[in-house]
């Protein structure tokens, strides 16, 4: 095989995985499976697909070995295939959309800028402030999610449940809140309802799958 028909056959590979990307709804699901292994019953229900279109973007998410299978009893689980690059790819694709998208651009300033205009937290600097006891960490996922991994020593509170639960937050030190990873609008709806409540909050730069993938600790349920 000649130089050329090599390469072309690495990009041609590269394309089925650039395909098995290419919608809206297998993006989402691949957000779902960064939180953890899930049933297509459960993606279904989180993605708000039917089982059988959740079924489909699942065969080609898996044809472009971007996931894989388990099979338990009579359930087949689904999780992330080389979770940290798959992650990584997600965060590139997204920073190319905010850099080169006018539309991508115009949401992240319509919407996510509106009710965050501070920086967020750096995982860096987080993890100097846990270190030194300076933090309140707040997991807003749902409590399956919180329960599938989390970041060590993180509250969860969903974010339903915040205006019960306010007691439970300290106003006389920082929170930081994290969520699904940069486009969930769970921590940006928390950081604004908290801070109109004299709250202390900032966001961490991105989410629990893109702490994971970077290998720093993680915590679970027994």
């Amino acid at each position: 095989m000649s130089t050329i028909s090599l390469k072309q056959a690495i990009y041609s590979s590269l394309a089925e995985v650039a395909q098995a990307i290419g919608h809206p709804h297998r993006l989402e699901l691949i957000e779902h499976l960064a939180q953890g292994r899930r049933s297509v019953e459960e993606l279904a229900g989180l993605a708000g697909l039917t089982f059988a279109n959740t079924s489909r973007h699942l065969q080609i998410l898996r044809r472009g070995r971007l996931v894989e299978t388990e099979r338990r009893g009579k359930h087949v689980l689904y999780s992330l295939a080389s979770e940290t690059e798959t992650v990584g790819l997600l965060k590139a694709l997204g920073s190319v959309g905010e850099r080169n998208v006018a539309e991508v651009r115009q949401i992240m300033t319509d919407y996510f800028g509106a009710r965050d205009a501070l920086a967020p937290v750096s995982r860096e600097e987080l993890m100097l402030r846990l270190r030194d006891g300076m933090v309140t960490l707040l997991d807003l996922r749902p409590e399956d999610e919180f329960a599938l991994g989390h970041l060590p020593g993180a509250l969860n509170m969903p974010l339903g449940d915040l205006e019960r639960r306010l007691s439970e937050l300290p106003k006389d030190r920082e929170i930081v809140a994290y969520c699904r990873g940069p486009y969930c609008i769970l921590s940006f709806e928390a950081v604004a309802a908290l801070r109109a409540r004299g709250y202390r909050i900032r966001r961490l730069e991105d989410g629990f799958p893109e702490w994971k993938a970077a290998g720093l600790a993680v915590e679970a349920a027994a």
